[in-house]
């Protein structure tokens, strides 16, 4: 069971996938969202935060809610979505390529079977004269 193409074939896809949602982590901490926060006046999203009173337990530490970090995951699933619909756009073309290729190999396959054919009427239709010939003109 282990051991079987498709098994394999999914173990590496998770372990490729988990490698490569860590590049694309990097990639938006640390490249993208820097300039990004520039741009928006020094914004450090990282520390983008909402801190909330604890008013019920006023000795224990505020509630915070971290939006910064929630929009750098979700800039991180966009580029994976986009990502992914390039790769399967790729895929796709490559597919329909094939599907292409086979059946004008199969439409040749079939004219040079059509051509064999007629070729073989015409050699029956040949020896079926000759025959008929030669069987006339025994009974002359």
């Amino acid at each position: 069971f282990a051991l079987r193409g498709n098994v394999l074939d999914l173990a590496i896809g998770i372990i490729i996938g988990t490698a490569f949602t860590n590049v694309v982590q990097s990639l938006v901490d640390d490249i993208i969202t820097p300039p990004l926060g520039l741009i928006l006046g020094g914004v450090d999203f990282v520390n983008l935060t909402i801190k909330m009173k604890n008013f019920v337990y006023e000795d224990q530490p505020p509630v915070v809610i971290r939006y910064g970090k929630f929009i750098q995951t979700i800039v991180s699933l966009c580029i994976v979505a986009l990502v992914l619909f390039f790769v399967i756009q790729g895929i796709n073309k490559l597919h329909k390529i094939t599907r292409r290729n086979k059946a004008t190999t199969e439409d040749d396959l079939e004219n040079e079977v059509d051509e064999e054919v007629k070729v073989l009427h015409e050699i029956r239709d040949l020896l079926a004269r000759q025959s008929s010939i030669n069987f006339s003109s025994k009974q002359l």
